[in-house]
């Protein structure tokens, strides 16, 4: 399924606002809650979380995965949950908007 513009940044935010979590765990989660709907591709995740961590929304430090590998964990930062909360705000109205317009019946 296509991403509008904007909506991994939401994702993402809202993936990490339980706990951190290196790249390929945010991806295996996305998959899991949206029943294997949302294939997150790597070349798209990475520069998200990087853009993410550039405007300060995201913090990141090196760890190892339970498989042993070395990995950077992601973490929201303050500015991040604040984002979070104003991007959840602002799909809602988005998301009621076009529910409204599918589910009216003809005027004419």
């Amino acid at each position: 399924m296509d991403l509008l513009r904007g909506t991994l940044d939401l994702l993402i935010l809202k993936t990490l606002s339980w706990e951190p979590m290196h790249g390929l765990a945010i991806v295996r989660w996305l998959e899991t809650v949206t029943h294997e709907r949302l294939q997150v591709e790597e070349g798209a995740l990475y520069p998200a979380l990087h853009r993410l961590e550039a405007r300060g929304w995201l913090d990141a430090t090196r760890g190892y995965t339970d498989a042993g590998r070395r990995a950077r964990y992601y973490r929201l930062t303050a500015g991040g949950r604040r984002q979070l909360a104003a991007e959840s705000q602002k799909w809602s109205e988005y998301a009621d908007m076009v529910a409204a317009v599918v589910a009216t019946r003809s005027t004419r």
